[in-house]
């Protein structure tokens, strides 16, 4: 089964269970069926975009610094400028 299946599936039978909570089809405390249920998926979705700000403060944090990367891209440059000057283009 890919990912994308997986996900489908997962989102299906969660959204099954949702509208039979929401539709009471199973009975609960009052409090929860009217309070708790109609706002549970704000909850997820406020949940999911604060992990997902989270995982992407932390990837900016410990974000690897690539000298060897920079050297290249620098080496790529230089070589760009000067095909180009031999081309008679002034960078």
């Amino acid at each position: 089964m890919t990912r994308a299946t997986e996900a489908f599936t997962t989102a299906a039978i969660a959204s099954v269970i949702y509208l039979v909570l929401y539709l009471g089809f199973v009975p609960l405390p009052e409090t929860i069926q009217n309070k708790i249920v109609p706002v549970f998926p704000w909850w997820v979705l406020m949940t999911f975009g604060c992990y997902c700000l989270a995982n992407l403060g932390n990837a900016v944090f410990t974000f690897r610094n690539c000298p060897e990367a920079y050297n290249e891209l620098m080496n790529e440059i230089s070589m760009a400028k000067s095909d180009l000057n031999s081309k008679g283009m002034r960078v």
